[in-house]
């Protein structure tokens, strides 16, 4: 997430925006924006768009530093599909994950 934040802080300052103008964009505090930018808090799907609209880039541009920052609204929407699948992917290993645990506090008799 300090790779992500960073990012957002680059943007920023490249648009020449202020904390509190954007933080106020988006709908949160400037601490919560300090947070995002220093890595201290995760974004979910849902605000990565809206920073990645608020700047005007792809949402690869957020997430990476040398990703081309050009807003294509079909790469958009195919890279949100794209990061849909890699959470539903994830989520369905967490869950196998867990089901390992469980069985094996059931071995254990735990």
């Amino acid at each position: 997430m300090t790779e992500v934040g960073s990012n957002i802080r680059q943007l920023r300052l490249d648009k020449g925006k202020g904390q509190t103008e954007v933080a106020k964009a988006l709908g949160i505090s400037v601490a919560a924006l300090s947070k995002i930018e220093n890595g201290q808090t995760d974004i979910n799907l849902s605000r990565l768009i809206q920073i990645a609209k608020y700047f005007e880039v792809s949402i690869t541009a957020v997430l990476y530093k040398d990703a081309p920052a050009n807003i294509q609204p079909s790469q958009n929407i195919a890279e949100i599909s794209s990061l849909k699948k890699l959470l539903a992917d994830k989520d369905t290993e967490i869950m196998k994950l867990q089901k390992k645990v469980i069985d094996l506090y059931d071995k254990l008799g735990l």
